[in-house]
């Protein structure tokens, strides 16, 4: 019988091409959206991700993300270097500024200001160069992708020369960073240096990132900096989760996204459903057939769900395929750089087209179930 079932369903190659690519673009349309939504987001704290080194972050008490900040006093260092519990803190400067380049054009890039001394906040990974020379006058550390955008069709090298907020600025390192939410060109120097490029006012010190001592948790020891300095302070995941949720909260992105995802499934669920009740309106006669014959509701019940299963099969392997390859030429740029499919979204959206595939065979069972075998003999 269930022999019968797949060669019905082979034999109407129409329909079952509908059926896949129905279940097919539902699982593309989810997956890719979702993917978009969880790299989006997962750039947000990629400042912080930045500095594997530091476990809290201190910052004014006003500030809700990585963007808006407010500057600290240079004093507010010591004092939580005295914090017990503190292995070791040391100032990040932040900013966005303008580069020209050695063409004239003018970008928007971030600057980020390491630590004089110990040059924590720069990414671990050097592509070329040494992270020393930044002790040199002028110089900088430029992310691959913001190399490739200032100095395009250019090799990577070093040497180039930009102005960033009109002084001079040489490239003695590139790096590789994480992908950023609001722009793909990040310069590193020292903090020193950062603030020759800005002199944006008295304060101007961003954050104050610091490592827990050994038998601490990054917890504790941000408690204890808030107890006795004032500031805000937090482990660098709950810090990272912050500024998560005030994307999420406070932007389009999440119902754009889901809208788009809610699409997807309505379009699935619509399509697929019509599909498979066509199918097996077409087919009524031959179901007819087996059951004049003797052929029981169950088992038509089990040939007609394995026709939805594997339809669902193949139309899910299809949909994820496309994802896949998706994600796998737009990661090669760098707008879609680190954007990739998280297992758990394919799992969902095997879900989802599970769920979608047994509506329409549920919508379909009714006319299965109560077709009467007579209309055989009715010609």
């Amino acid at each position: 019988m269930f022999a019968i079932a797949l060669k019905m369903l082979f034999h109407d190659r129409a329909k079952y091409l509908g059926l896949i690519l129905g279940v097919a673009f539902s699982t593309l349309l989810i997956n890719q959206q979702l993917g978009i939504f969880i790299g989006l987001i997962t750039r947000v704290g990629a400042v912080i991700v930045d500095v594997p080194q530091a476990d809290i972050w201190v910052m004014d008490p006003g500030v809700k993300n990585l963007d808006t900040i407010f500057p600290l006093r240079d004093t507010e260092l010591g004092r939580v270097r005295g914090v017990p519990g503190v292995a070791w803190a040391v100032p990040l400067y932040k900013s966005n500024v303008t580069i020209r380049t050695g063409n004239g054009e003018l970008e928007a890039s971030l600057l980020i200001g390491v630590d004089d001394s110990t040059l924590i906040g720069l990414p671990p990974e050097v592509v070329m160069g040494n992270i020393d020379d930044l002790r040199r006058p002028d110089a900088v550390a430029v992310s691959v992708d913001g190399f490739r955008k200032v100095w395009r069709n250019e090799p990577l090298s070093l040497g180039n020369i930009a102005e960033l907020n009109d002084r001079r600025a040489v490239v003695v390192a590139i790096v590789k960073d994480s992908p950023k939410f609001t722009s793909s060109i990040t310069f590193f120097t020292r903090y020193s240096q950062a603030l020759q490029y800005t002199n944006n006012g008295r304060n101007q010190m961003s954050f104050i990132v610091a490592k827990s001592a050994p038998g601490a948790t990054p917890q504790e020891v941000s408690r204890s900096v808030v107890a006795r300095t004032g500031l805000q302070a937090m482990s660098a995941e709950d810090f990272r989760y912050k500024a998560i949720m005030y994307v999420v909260q406070n932007t389009g992105i999440p119902i754009s996204i889901g809208t788009v995802v809610g699409l997807g499934i309505l379009v699935g669920i619509a399509v697929v459903g019509l599909m498979f009740n066509l199918f097996v309106l077409e087919n009524l006669k031959q179901f007819a057939v087996l059951k004049a014959i003797g052929t029981s509701n169950m088992r038509l019940i089990g040939m007609v769900f394995l026709q939805a299963a594997v339809v669902g099969f193949v139309g899910f392997s299809v949909g994820l395929f496309g994802a896949t390859m998706f994600f796998e030429t737009a990661g090669k740029s760098p707008t879609f750089q680190g954007f990739y499919l998280p297992w758990y979204v394919a799992a969902g959206s095997g879900a989802i087209a599970a769920a979608i595939i047994v509506l329409a065979a549920l919508l379909a069972m009714r006319r299965v179930l109560f077709v009467d075998p007579a209309i055989v003999f009715r010609g």
